[in-house]
């Protein structure tokens, strides 16, 4: 069965109070990477994913998450 990663990003951002363009500006991304993250059609890099880990103060399985796909 083929997995699928989701994510939290839209979640923890909005909790911070964060626009997207804020989101970008802190992790060093477009504000166009972080609306295709969000919305689950692209999948940041490994490094992408510390940072945000280090921005929302939570590990990576919080902002993460490997699902079986439907």
């Amino acid at each position: 069965m083929p997995l699928k990663i989701t994510n939290r990003v839209k979640e923890l951002r909005t909790t911070l109070g964060w626009t997207q363009e804020q989101l970008a500006q802190a992790a060093g991304v477009s504000r166009q990477s972080i609306n295709s993250i969000e919305r689950n059609r692209y999948v940041p890099s490994l490094e992408l994913a510390l940072i945000f880990s280090r921005l929302f103060a939570c590990s990576t399985d919080q902002i993460f998450h490997l699902e079986n796909e439907v």
